[in-house]
């Protein structure tokens, strides 16, 4: 049985003191969940103070993003070893948002999926299509590049520890969420490539996750999908409450 994983992607939301305050307020809500992994990716400036705040909680750390090297003269990037520094144990990586405002790319994705698995943190590996990638029927062939080029050079032993996440890049903040089938569908194919690449076994213990306006109000119909095994969650882990009813989608 795959372990359901529920991550928050705070974005750039959240002092030091209102992320305290989200936690403190989050953490007894989930209190004594453990069939689910739970994980929120604050902002780098907080990092440090949440992982006190997190002691003796189900709740993980996940950066949001990290650069490749592990130091040098590379201005304003973070270092696996500075984020594992700093608490976390996961990091978002390849992103939408990240390929869309900064240059992100399958290439520059592989690199940072290779350094943070070298340097022990478990990577959330994103892939998703574009509205007008979907409308033109192109949806399996970007998963398909995206998934190759970003474990491209990865074996099946380094592979394990990888989260994957599909956020059809139409969904994410609009409101709009992917069907329980369309989701179920582009699951399912990301796990079917995923056999190609890394095999059988691998396939069937890879995590797979959706991302694109999950709420309270739809995430059972989506967890009930086969090939669903959590969300990457944007706007509804800024409040404990739908954060989590999120968490708690099985009772």
């Amino acid at each position: 049985m795959r372990k359901p994983v529920i991550a928050g992607n705070w974005k750039l939301y959240k002092t030091k003191n209102e992320a305290l305050a989200l936690i403190e307020e989050l953490a007894p809500l989930v209190a004594g969940v453990t069939n689910v992994e739970i994980i929120v990716a604050p902002v780098f400036t907080v990092l440090p103070t949440l992982i006190r705040a997190v002691s003796g909680t189900e709740i993980g750390l996940a950066g949001q993003d990290v650069f490749w090297e592990e130091e040098g003269a590379f201005t304003g990037e973070v270092s696996p070893h500075m984020l594992l520094d700093a608490g976390a144990s996961h990091v978002i990586i390849g992103h939408s948002e990240r390929r869309q405002y900064f240059a992100e790319t399958d290439q520059t994705v592989n690199k940072k999926i290779k350094a943070a698995l070298k340097g022990a943190l478990v990577p959330i590996f994103c892939i998703g299509e574009t509205l007008a990638s979907r409308e033109a029927g192109e949806t399996f062939k970007v998963l398909e590049q995206q998934l190759k080029g970003g474990l491209e050079g990865v074996t099946a032993t380094q592979f394990a520890p990888v989260i994957v996440a599909y956020e059809p890049v139409w969904a994410i903040g609009t409101g709009k969420t992917a069907s329980d089938e369309q989701a179920q569908e582009a699951h399912a194919f990301i796990r079917g490539v995923v056999t190609e690449l890394m095999g059988k076994d691998a396939s069937d213990k890879v995590r797979i996750l959706y991302g694109g306006s999950v709420k309270p109000e739809n995430v059972k119909g989506l967890m009930s999908c086969p090939d669903i095994d959590g969300a990457l969650v944007g706007g509804a882990s800024l409040k404990a409450q739908s954060f989590a009813s999120l968490v708690r989608f099985g009772e």
